[in-house]
Formats: C-alpha cells, structure tokens, sequence
C-alpha cells in the first residue's frame, strides 16, 4: 500500500509541497526522509525567499481528508505518533519555534553611529589634519602644533557624538527585550497513546494536540474534533469576534476555513483536538515574522537629508580648497605650503559642531515625544513622522477600541442609540420601558459570560471578562443598565440550556422566575435574528404581545438591514413563559432529545454591537487631513465593517460616496459607474489578489480616501510598496501580528504599545504608550517642528563659517597676518555656537504647522542652495566684515595702519626679524609682534560671538517677525547670555594665553562689531517683511529657505 501511495501522489505527500509553493524537487521520500546521501540544497538567495514568502498561503492540509492526513503524517488520531518517529521528526526539522530574526551585533550598531554619513566627513577632516601636521613636522625644526591640535579634537568630538547616539539607540532597544513572550509555554500532546506534557518547541509534525480555552495555539493544526472550539484570529487576521472552528472544510482559504487554527492565537472557549501540519517558521505566524524580519528598510528621511547636505557642504570646501590651492601657487607659494593651505581651508568649511547639534536636537525632541507617549526607537525617525504623507492605519485595536460594545438595541418599534464612549458619556435612554426590561432580562439571562475576579475597583467597561467577547458586550451593556447581574442571575436560577452551535445558530436557556408568586418557568433565547425570528409567532410592542404579521415582519427586517449596514453584528432576542400545567416545577428539561417548545415563541427585539471607534480618533484623522496627509485604512475585517467605522472616523468624509453607493443612488450596475467619479474606494482583499501593481497604483493615485478590507499581511505590505512608489512617505500603524512586515517596510512603523502584538512592535520605529491614535498627530507636529528648528540651527552654525575662512583667505591672498587662528575657530565651533544652536531646537512653530502641506521630499530639503547662500553669501559676508574691522582697528591702534599689514606676512612670521618696523617707525621684536596677532585673534573671536547674537535672533524665525515670535525660548535666551560668558571668561581668565593663547581685551574693542550685528538684524527684519508683503515672489524664490 505504501508503495502505491508513493506512487499515486509523488511528490505531492511530502509536507513541504504543502507549505512551499512548487518547489522543486528536494530529495526526499514521501514521508520526509533523504533519498539518498546527497548533499542539502545550497541556501535559497534572500530575495527568491522573500518573493515566496510574500505569496499567499498555498496549502491543501484543510481540503484532503482525515485518513489522508494521518497516512502523510504516519500518525494516529488516538495513539499519535510514536517516539522513535516523533524524535526523528524533531531531528529532521528542529524545533517548533520561530528563528529569531538576526541581530545585528553592538560593534556594528557603534561603528555605524561613530562612521555614518556625517561623522565620516569629521574623520576625513582630521585624517587631513595629521597629513597637513605631518608634512608641517617633515620639513620644519619646529612645526605648528595648530593642525596636531586640530584633528584631535575633531577625533574628540566625533568619538563622544558617536558614544552619545549609539547610547540613545539602545536605550530604546532595551525597552525591547523585554517583549519576548509570544510563544505558548506548554502543549497536551498524544504520543503512543498517553497524554503529555510536552514544552511547545518539542512538538513535531504529525503530534496529536490537545488545547483548550485560555491555551494559546501550539503550532498550525488541522482540527480533526472540536466542542464549541473558538480561536481569536485578531492578531492573526484583524478579526475582532472570536472564529469558531470545527472539523469540516468550509473554505478554499486557508486563513478563512474552520478547519485550521494557527501557530499563537488564543483558543477563548471550548476544547479541540488536531493534528500538527506546520511548525516554527513554517507556520503562518513563522512566515509573517520571517517576512517582516528579511525587508530591508532603506534609509530614513532625514539621513538622507543630511547626505545631499553633507554633498554640499563638501562641494563648498573642495571648490573653494582647489581654487585658493591654485591661487596660491600662482602667487608663488612653494607647493608644500599650498597643500596646507589646500587643507586648511577644507577643514575650516567643516562644521565641527553641527553632529553633536542634529543629535542633540532629535534626542530632545524624543524625549518630549516620550512625555506625550510616543516612544521612538531610534532617533531618525523622530522627524519621518513629520514628513508623513500617507498614513496606512490598521483597524481593530487601532481606530477602534478592540472590544465588542452594544452599539444600538430595536425594541419596541424604534432603534434606540447605546453608549459606546469608553466613559459613559454619550447617549442615555429610557431604561423603564417593558420594551427594554423583557430585552433586558433575556440578555442578561442568556448569557454565560462572567467578570473575572479581583476587579473591584475597576470600571465596568475596563473589567475583564472570561467568555464570547459578544457575550462580554451584552454583560457589560446590562451590568451599566440594571447593575448587579450575577444577583439577577441567582435570583433567576437556570435549570438547563442548549449552548450556541453553529447549525442551528441559536442559544437557549430555562429559567425559575425570581417572582415567588408565578411558578412558571422562563424560557429565553438569543441567537442569528433571522434564526430566531423563523421561531416566533407573536412579537412584544410597547408592553403588549401582537401577532407577528407580514407588518411586523417588515419592520424587523428594515431595523436588521439597518444595523447590518452599520457594520454591526446583530443579535435577536426571544423569550416564553413555559405553561405551568405542562412543564410543573421540578420537570426534567433533556437539552439533547429536546422535550420543551422552541417554537412560537414571542420576539422582543434585537441589539447589536461593534467593536467601536476611540474617542480620539475623529478629531486626528481630521487634523491629518488638514495637514494634507492622506489616511488610508487597512483592515482584515468585514468590508461592510470597515466601511462604517471608516465613516464614523471620517476616513469616508460626509458626501464622499463609492462606486457601490453612486451605483446605489442612480440605480445602476457597478460596471456603469466611471470609477473616477467616486471619491472614496472601499477594497475588497479578494480584488487585491489579481490586481496587477499598475492597477494598484491608479487606486491609490485616483482616490482620495481608500479602505482595504479583508486584506492578508502580505496585501498589507503590497498596498505600503504600492505608496511608496508613488513618492509617498509611509507611516502604517498596527498592533497585530499580521500588521508586522508592513509596518517593517514602512518609512516609519508605529505599533500599539498595550494591544500591540510582539512582534509588531519588534518590527515597528515608534510605538505607542497608550494606543491612541491621536498621539500620531502629536507625533507629526513633533516631526514638523523638528525639521524646521533644524533648518534654524544649521543656518545659525553654518553662518559663521564665513568669518572663520576668510581671515585664512586674506592671510593667503592680502599677505598680512593672520586674523584668526584654528584654535580660536575651534573654541567658536565647539564653545560659544553650540548651546544656542541646541537651544534652536526649543523654539516653538511659527505658524500653524499642521495646516500646511507634508514637505515634498524631492524639493524641500533640510538644507538647500537657498540655505547656503543666505549662511554664507549674505549673514556671513557682515560677520566677517565685523571680524576684519575689529582686527584693523586693534593694528591701527598699535600701530600697524591698514596699508603697513598688505604683503608683510613673510617678515611678521620669521623669527629672524625682530626688527620689524610699523607705520610710526616703531620696531616690533618677534615675541610682541605674535602677541598682538594673538591679541587680534582674540578681538575677531569675540568680535563673531557679537554678531552671532544677532544671527541667533533672526534664526529663530523664517517668515515671521521677531516682535511676532518673541524672546520666550527661554532655552535661547540662556544661550545668548552663555555664550557672551563663556567668551568673556576664555578672553580674561588668567592663563588662557599659554593654552589656547587668548588675550585679554580692552573693554573698548567689544563694541566695534556692535552695528554690524545691528545691520545684520535690520537686514534679516526688512528682508523677511517683504517675504510677508509679497509671498511666492522673486524674494521668497531666492532667500526663503
């Protein structure tokens, strides 16, 4: 028979056709052993591999039959397998758990954060530095120690920055290690005919499980007996009611049939028996994490910002390094010297300062996320939420509260409105009429769900429940409405019930009546309201009992569309006094061999529920539009569902109509409408399959509000790929496991922090402390603000740069003697600029961030030709003349008039002459002439610090005035005096001259820069007042950056 078998099916019984879609042959026999000695096949390439896992599930498991599926296993139903085959198994595949995604180790993560993008440019900056040292060293007896000094610091500064970051980055990790609890612990296996306990990595394919409620699900089975056996798939596929699940095939969809449960969801009642057909990372679970884990992310927004920033600035230097290199050796400079002035001048364009700024910036703006619940994993991706464009938002647990709540009851003729708020403010009704007291009472009777224990202080709708999550609805819904309802049911005793099954879909219990005078039994049952209306012949309206008539019937049937329409799931409710001459106290009711009347009963009304919206949810969504960002949502739920909650949160805005409804409206088929009409889409997972990417994208370009509906992860990652290629930055939000390789893929991942599964928030860049969506908002003004407080900052550092080049340029080009030495640029760099350029980072939003368009990534950059010429061409261009007055006022005050100093550079700086005459016929030794120059860089220093107060002030703002902003950064405010300090000290404390050689000065050469610092304010105010007067014009064109 084996060989028959074999024979029949070839290739098609081993186990790994079912799980790998046609692979090719793998040597092996039908039960999974090597044909032959040969050697595995070589390692699947990493992008076949995610390829494959990106398809849907291919499997046959749930379609073949029983005797089947034990003969491919070589199992039993009752024995289960034997040792030796189970050991062999589990030698075969390993063991049932999933590969932990591949960690990168901490060397590396250091090494990124001390070599990436900018911190490269430092490195080569100090790397030219000892060069310069070097060839200084090799050709004179006693060099300069400035370049030596030079790249040490700037090894210095880049090393701390590294340590700095890379210390942010695993602290947030950190936070993840902790959620490494997805794995059900234990699994009740049947092997050889005895129950044990085994821990669930031990199980293999072909074990016989048990499970039942409350256990999680230990890898895929096929269920081959199941007693009212319910799964909660949510975190699987978005479902938020639990799935029953039973022996048949009901469904060509693996994900869909009843059949299979999978690896990690939860069984929340009943007990089941199955079969394992797939384990570790070949259960669904194993390739939806395996699928997150292999997508390579790309690089965030702003690395890439501060790449085309890093090219610029690097452009700069090198243009004007090569330039004055020429120069130079035009004007007869020996070639060594043009090579250090070559170097000179590129790492004078270097902003030494400007690493530690951007991290230190986005470290506090993760912080002041972090106090408002968005935690963000690392810092890049503090700003991508701020270039978002598109939000792709998971439905359950996301937008809605993931639990099932009584949104609207029909009693009495008339739909009346319950309160789904998660705090009881919303909309009471009459809790007094008969109408609702027989509604009432059957919905508390006909229920099995209880509070867990231990929740006294817990409010009603936070508790706990054990049971169906609808029957968790309707007991919390009564709890709020009558109060005690485990009293009511004591008062009420039940003597005997048929339990919810799937056949007849309907739930009936009996009853004694807490009314001691009528000895008559209750009989109560709820169920599928068109169930339970079939059984019904008399309907209960206003405290009277009518015939149930065509009528009556109609009116039942526009309430249940009503609320079907609603997305809601609808529930009917009937009760009968049992006659007492008939069914005397004491009867035995039989629930198998039904002996009691479950027909003609009188029908009360209907109530329905649906896992409802948070309440922060309508506003966000709101304000995400108005900030121009597109909300899209992804959902594995119903379409009707997700439709209605999408119009409650105003995804689908008022007015907005589908293609369904416009066809709907005209009363004419789909196929008519033009699709362009329509305004909102609503699609369904099923379309998805044979939608081509084209297609997908004209969806996307073509409508403007989008639910996807019943969509499987790997959809869910085609839909954000589909965003991306249309140039859209992608945030998605999600809490399930199903939710992870799109959240993974995405420009930023947001995952819930309460509900969220593990995995989603391993694979996520942000999560959320408190689940609600509308810390997202929050988020994006974070982002925005950050990105535009970096533009201010970069501006304020890069203005300097100006002042700082140019003594080197004059010292070259003029022949005099050098203004400003490297020492002194390193004290502006990484003294004085650093704190106002932090403090930058506090400056509140000019104007209303959240109503402007999402930055187009293709144009606005963090630093444009825009920002550079402002920097260097116009601000800097003042500082330095500031600079360059100071340094000719002190000279002239020495003697040296301005037009002594042109072209004396060769004699100033020999130690030969120390006989130097100035322009009164004074001579001037070696020694008094270098601490004058030493004086003079000490003035031009200051001199900077001076008018980059007032560069600190016009940065603040980029349009506004600055008597429209106002000085209330007190961050800023702090700066300005800081740095006017810690000049003042690096100026006059005793010492200073021997190490970083500043001299004091006179109280008098302060003021000199202080018009120009006044002309550069008046300047920036006039320049920005004509902004205002005419925007989008030639000025906004040229200087707006």
């Amino acid at each position: 028979m084996a060989l028959r078998s074999d024979y029949e099916h070839g290739r098609a019984d081993s186990y790994r056709v079912a799980t790998v879609i046609a692979t090719d042959d793998d040597n092996r026999t039908a039960d999974g052993q090597y044909k032959s000695r040969r050697k595995m096949p070589a390692k699947v390439n990493k992008k076949e591999n995610l390829d494959d896992l990106k398809q849907e599930l291919d499997i046959d498991f749930h379609k073949i039959s029983p005797e089947e599926l034990y003969q491919r296993f070589q199992t039993h139903p009752e024995n289960g397998l034997s040792h030796a085959k189970a050991k062999e198994n589990l030698e075969r595949d390993g063991p049932n758990a999933l590969t932990p995604p591949k960690q990168t180790p901490e060397w590396v993560k250091f090494c990124k954060n001390l070599f990436g993008g900018f911190a490269m440019l430092l490195w080569i900056g100090a790397i030219l530095c000892f060069v310069a040292y070097s060839i200084q060293a090799s050709t004179s007896e006693e060099p300069a120690d400035d370049n030596l000094y030079l790249g040490i610091v700037l090894s210095a500064v880049v090393i701390v920055t590294g340590i700095f970051s890379y210390y942010q980055e695993s602290k947030s990790s950190k936070i993840m290690e902790s959620f490494k609890n997805m794995v059900p612990q234990f699994a009740t296996v049947i092997r050889e005919g005895e129950k044990l306990t085994l821990r669930a990595e031990d199980l293999v394919l072909g074990d016989v499980v048990e499970v039942k409620f409350g256990d999680r699900i230990p890898a895929d089975i096929r269920i081959i007996e199941a007693r009212t056996f319910k799964v909660d798939n949510s975190s699987l596929t978005g479902e938020s009611e639990p799935q029953s699940r039973g022996a048949e095939f009901t469904h060509e969809n693996p994900l869909e049939t009843k059949n299979l449960a999978f690896f990690s969801t939860n069984a929340v009642e009943g007990t089941a028996k199955g079969v394992v057909i797939s384990c570790g990372d070949h259960t669904v679970m194993g390739r939806i994490a395996g699928l997150a884990s292999g997508l390579d992310t790309g690089e965030t927004p702003i690395a890439k910002e501060i790449h085309h920033f890093i090219h610029l600035i690097t452009g700069v230097a090198v243009f004007l390094g090569v330039t004055f290199f020429v120069i130079a050796f035009i004007l007869g400079y020996h070639w060594l010297d043009a090579v250090i002035f070559l170097i000179g001048i590129i790492v004078a364009n270097v902003p030494e300062g400007l690493l530690a700024t951007v991290t230190v910036c986005l470290t506090l703006t993760a912080k002041r996320m972090a106090s408002k619940n968005c935690l963000v994993k690392n810092l890049e991706a503090v700003e991508t939420l701020g270039s978002t464009s598109t939000i792709c938002s998971d439905k359950t647990g996301t937008l809605t509260q993931n639990r099932m709540t009584v949104a609207h009851m029909w009693f009495d003729n008339q739909i009346i409105e319950a309160d789904t708020t998660e705090d009881q403010s919303g909309v009471q009704y009459d809790r007094t009429s008969p109408g609702f007291k027989a509604l009432s009472r059957i919905a508390t009777l006909c229920n099995r769900a209880e509070f867990k224990g231990g929740q006294d202080g817990v409010p009603i709708l936070k508790k706990e429940v054990s049971g169906d999550a609808s029957e968790a609805a309707l007991l919390k819904c009564m709890e709020l409405a009558l109060g005690d309802v485990m009293n009511i049911r004591k008062r009420n005793k039940k003597i005997a019930e048929v339990p919810f099954n799937s056949t007849n879909k309907y739930q009936v219990s009996i009853h004694e009546c807490e009314d001691a005078n009528d000895p008559r039994y209750l009989l109560v049952m709820k169920g599928a309201p068109e169930r339970i209306l079939e059984r019904c012949s008399t309907i209960f309206i206003n405290g009277k009992e009518k015939v149930l008539d065509e009528e009556m019937k109609e009116a039942f049937n526009n309430a249940y569309m009503e609320l079907g329409g609603l997305g809601e799931r609808v529930l009917g409710f009937c009760d009968f006094m049992l006659p007492s001459d008939k069914y005397p106290s004491g009867f035995k009711f039989n629930t198998d061999d039904i002996n009691f009347p479950i027909d003609n009963l009188r029908f009360v009304g209907l109530m329905s529920m649906i896992d409802p919206p948070r309440a922060a949810v309508p506003d966000a969504v709101a304000k995400c539009r108005s900030a121009g960002i597109k909300v899209i949502m992804v959902t594995g739920d119903h379409p009707i569902t997700a439709k209605a909650i999408a119009k409650s949160v105003g995804i689908i805005s008022e007015g907005n109509e589908t293609v369904e409804d416009i066809a709907q409206r005209l009363n004419i088929p789909i196929s008519e409408v033009n699709p362009r009409e329509a305004k909102a889409a609503v699609v369904h997972g099923a379309e998805l399959r044979d939608v081509s990417s084209d297609q997908l994208d004209e969806i996307l370009r073509y409508h403007t509000e989008i639910v996807f509906a019943r969509t499987s992860p790997q959809q869910k990652l085609i839909i954000v790929e589909g965003c991306q290629r249309m140039g859209a930055i992608v945030a998605v939000t999600g809490d399930g496991v199903n939710d992870s390789p799109a959240l993974k893929k995405a420009d930023i991942g947001v995952a819930m922090g309460i509900a969220g599964s593990d995995v989603s928030k391993q694979a996520a860049d942000m999560i959320l402390l408190d689940d609600n969506f509308a810390s997202i908002v929050t988020g994006v003004e974070e982002g925005r603000l950050i990105f535009d407080n970096l533009k201010k900052s970069i501006a304020y550092t890069l203005t300097s740069n100006i002042p700082e080049i140019s003594p080197f340029l004059a010292f070259i080009l003029c022949d005099i003697p050098l203004p400003l030495g490297t020492v002194t640029i390193l004290c502006i760099d990484l003294g004085t600029d650093m704190v106002p350029a932090i403090s930058l980072a506090y400056e509140t939003a000019e104007s209303d961030i959240m109503k402007r368009q999402p930055r187009n990534p293709f144009q606005d950059k963090l630093v444009n030709e825009r920002l550079i010429s402002m920097a260097y061409g116009q601000i800097g261009m003042i500082q330095a003349a500031a600079g360059f007055f100071v340094y000719f006022v002190i000279m002239a005050e020495n003697g040296f008039l301005p037009m002594k100093l042109f072209g004396i550079r060769k004699m100033w700086d020999s130690k030969a002459v120390n006989d130097l005459t100035d322009s009164y016929g004074q001579e001037w030794t070696y020694r008094d002439r270098k601490t004058l120059e030493y004086t003079c860089h000490t003035a031009f220093f200051i001199s900077i610090v001076v008018v980059q107060w007032a560069d600190l002030i016009i940065c603040k703002t980029r349009r506004n005035s600055i008597f429209q902003q106002g000085m209330r950064n007190w961050a800023l405010n702090f700066g300005l005096i800081f740095e006017t300090v810690l000049a003042a000290f690096l100026s006059y404390c005793p010492g200073m001259e021997k190490g970083l050689r500043m001299y004091p000065l006179k109280l008098v050469w302060w003021f000199p820069a202080i018009p120009f610092a006044l002309a550069i304010f008046i300047y920036d105010e006039t320049r920005r007042f004509y902004l205002r007067r005419n925007p989008g014009g030639w000025l906004e064109q040229e200087t707006y950056y």
